[in-house]
């Protein structure tokens, strides 16, 4: 971040300089019209230096427009490491599942009612193959592209803006520096001017025309000394404007293609949970089938065949 020492000079004209930047006072001059009007555009609204806190230095609107970049970086590789958490989650749950449906508890159960219950378990390792199928697309198809999205040469790009900007509000700094010693320079030398013309006026000084003139020609350079100062000023500050439009239309650009990129990835991560679900469906399908097929009579019917002990029934005793 480059902080920079806050300044305020009101100049002439209904004018202002702020950090070096020439704007017009509030309520001056013609009214200025957005250069994308209704479209809260990047290039329309950091123009002005942030103030810290304690006011005592101000962070240029380019580097805040900047720190939206990296901040995004750091959302998207955030975002990048919820998935991670999710996949874990899932891969835990789908490797439960598998184990859960190896167990051996009510193996014994019999009849319709025991095949309903072998395919539940059965289902159950289905379903986990289910989830360790969305752990795997979660990390392809979503965890990854958001984390490989804009690698390491996003930042050194991002620098490359940075240091760019930051020469050319060095130039313009340079450039005021001038003018405003110019601008000294020409005081000093109309005031010199007007004590030599005064004092000729009085005759308080043996000065003569000659020296007059040489006073008032001093003048005249200083003057042109300044225009040509504020000429090249403007010059540079023209060239800020042009960079500063075109490089937060840039930034501008990069956050939307950002904004985009993880849009479509989430979307993707909902699809492959509604796909999850519909897969989920279809393992307890089968076990639906069967459960309805369960018969208590055709049950009672296979167990006491396969278990009766004798159909013959008691009868009274003779004496």
């Amino acid at each position: 971040q480059r902080w920079l020492r806050g300044s305020v000079v009101e100049a002439a004209g209904g004018l202002q300089m702020i950090n070096c930047v020439t704007f017009p006072l509030p309520g001056e001059g013609p009214e200025q019209q957005l250069l994308k009007p209704d479209e809260w555009s990047y290039c329309d609204y950091f123009w002005a230096d942030k103030k810290d806190p304690q006011g005592a230095t101000s962070l240029p609107g380019f580097e805040v427009l900047l720190q939206k970049q990296l901040k995004g970086k750091q959302m998207q590789k955030e975002m990048s490491e919820f998935i991670h958490e999710r996949t874990k989650i899932e891969e835990e749950y789908a490797k439960n599942l598998s184990k859960l449906s190896l167990s051996p508890l009510a193996a014994q159960e019999e009849g319709t009612l025991g095949e309903a219950w072998t395919q539940l378990k059965k289902s159950l390792h289905d379903e986990a193959e289910v989830h360790l199928k969305f752990a795997n697309k979660l990390h392809t198809e979503v965890e990854k592209p958001l984390l490989t999205f804009r690698g390491d040469h996003f930042k050194k790009d991002l620098k490359k803006y940075d240091h760019h900007m930051a020469d050319l509000r060095k130039q313009l700094a340079s450039r005021f520096a001038s003018v405003e010693k110019a601008r000294k320079a020409l005081a000093d030398r109309q005031k010199d001017l007007e004590v030599k013309t005064q004092q000729l006026e009085v005759k308080l000084s043996n000065k003569t025309e000659e020296d007059i003139k040489k006073a008032r020609r001093k003048s005249t350079q200083a003057g042109d000394d300044l225009m040509r100062c504020v000429d090249l000023y403007n010059q540079t500050q023209s060239k800020w404007f042009e960079e500063m439009v075109t490089a937060s239309m840039e930034l501008e650009k990069l956050e939307v293609e950002r904004i985009e990129w993880i849009q479509q990835h989430l979307r993707q991560y909902t699809t492959l949970r509604h796909e999850t679900d519909m897969f989920n469906q279809s393992t307890v399908e089968p076990v639906d089938q069967l459960l309805q097929n369960v018969d208590p009579s055709k049950d009672r019917e296979l167990w006491v065949k396969e278990n009766k002990t004798g159909e013959v029934r008691p009868v009274d005793m003779d004496i």
